[in-house]
């Protein structure tokens, strides 16, 4: 389990690091809320691992209170990610078509 933990947390901050480069590059404005907005949920991910992984390996009651407050920092990140992902949607979709018209 913590094995499976450690390699989620890896690729969630590299995934982090992918789309906030990703971010700096994206020209269009609404595209570039869409990508932030999955970085946030990558970032979210890698906060609920770190807090699970604190979690499931305590050493002492701050172990267990930091890896639930990481946990809870992480999911409502995710959440509010996914939610930012489903509103940025349709407007970044419509930039790309916008712009492959015009190339």
């Amino acid at each position: 389990m913590i094995k499976a933990l450690v390699i989620v947390l890896v690729i969630a901050l590299a995934m982090y690091v992918f789309y906030k480069i990703k971010t700096f590059r994206t020209k269009a404005p609404a595209m570039k809320k869409w990508v932030q907005t999955k970085a946030n949920i990558s970032l979210g991910t890698f906060l609920a691992a770190c807090g699970a992984n604190l979690i499931f390996t305590t050493r002492g009651t701050t172990d267990s209170i930091v890896g639930t407050v990481f946990l809870l920092l992480g999911l409502a990140n995710i959440i509010l990610g996914w939610r930012a992902y489903k509103v940025y949607l349709p407007y970044a979709a419509k930039e790309a078509e916008q712009q492959r018209i015009n190339a």
